[in-house]
């Protein structure tokens, strides 16, 4: 008799996504860490390498005792740790750490849609290893002085309620319309959404000037406009609110055209990053009041969306797209 249920579609979903995240992230961290040149972003991502190793592991082990076939993901052959660095001054620790936000959510949200109990703790510790490192991160970047924080703001002496509908103001067809400054939850969506896409924009530079394919070095070139085009919307935003833009200092490709990672696998980490920012916009109009954010935010998913589904196109054209676990086609099982 068997010990566990048998894993449901939506087990086996969740799985298939994490084994394809973690090995992708597996290969980028074995890049950098062999180019790192400070000693603490080295141990920052040797430990977590070897931890995020054992859950590969788990995923391996329930999908054997489930007769199920192992997803590729991404492997020793989709990275060369022999190339000269892509990327310098802080970038791997940037890069982890937004890979961090990333997968908190995906974790978090893998949680509720699993039920077996195994499964369960699984993505318990993977979101436990997250936090924990997202955090480490943030310390390790905050006193190297390559991240900055939120802007400051009086803080508030009173309790107000919104007297009126000019609350919502800041139509974005009008652009000479009335907006009232910014609150603190519209500051730290913005913020976060500049913050993400500088780091997005070095990380899709280094994959251009990289690539192999042309197609693919014009796709991401493409990345790097949209990325530009959303930096300069939300800064200005601050700039209309007299607040600081958040700019590092560090994160920066290099000159090197030698690629470490395969097309592929840059595709893929792009595709992830889309739909990380797909969410964190939906997010920022779900929490904007201000008419004129929400009506960007949405143009921004519109647009992100779109790039994305070219990206799939070009990874389906090469046959970089591994399916997901498929259900029977029993229509056609019964003709």
């Amino acid at each position: 008799m068997r010990e566990k249920a048998t894993i449901t579609s939506s087990e086996l979903g969740t799985l298939w996504l994490t084994y394809q995240e973690k090995t992708m992230i597996l290969r980028m961290l074995e890049y950098f860490i062999e180019k790192a040149d400070d000693e603490k972003a080295k141990d920052i991502m040797t430990n977590l390498h070897a931890e995020l190793e054992v859950y590969v592991g788990k995923i391996v082990k329930i999908y054997e005792e489930e007769g199920a076939v192992i997803p590729i993901g991404y492997t020793a052959q989709d990275v060369n740790k022999d190339v000269p660095k892509l990327y310098d001054n802080g970038f791997d620790i940037m890069f982890v750490r937004l890979l961090k936000e990333i997968s908190m959510g995906l974790h978090s949200l893998n949680l509720t849609m699993t039920f077996r109990e195994d499964i369960n703790r699984l993505f318990e510790g993977l979101t436990a290893l997250t936090q924990n490192y997202f955090r480490i991160c943030t310390q390790y970047l905050l006193e190297k002085g390559l991240l900055v924080r939120s802007p400051y703001v009086s803080m508030p002496k009173s309790v107000e309620f919104v007297k009126d509908n000019s609350y919502l103001g800041g139509i974005a067809l009008n652009p000479l319309s009335k907006k009232r400054p910014l609150n603190t939850v519209e500051i730290s969506h913005v913020h976060k959404a500049i913050e993400s896409n500088l780091t997005g924009l070095q990380l899709i530079l280094g994959f251009a000037q990289s690539a192999d394919d042309r197609e693919v070095r014009q796709f991401f070139n493409e990345g790097a406009e949209l990325a530009k085009g959303i930096i300069k919307e939300l800064s200005e935003v601050f700039i209309q609110t007299n607040l600081p833009i958040p700019q590092s200092p560090g994160g920066n490709a290099t000159r090197s055209t030698v690629a470490p990672f395969s097309d592929k696998l840059m595709m893929y980490c792009t595709s992830l990053f889309c739909s990380f920012s797909m969410g964190s916009n939906s997010l920022g109009t779900a929490f904007s009041l201000r008419n004129d954010l929400s009506a960007k935010n949405a143009i921004f998913i519109k647009d992100i969306f779109e790039y994305a589904h070219s990206g799939a196109k070009i990874m389906i054209k090469n046959g970089w797209m591994e399916e997901p676990p498929q259900m029977e086609d029993r229509k056609q099982k019964m003709n």
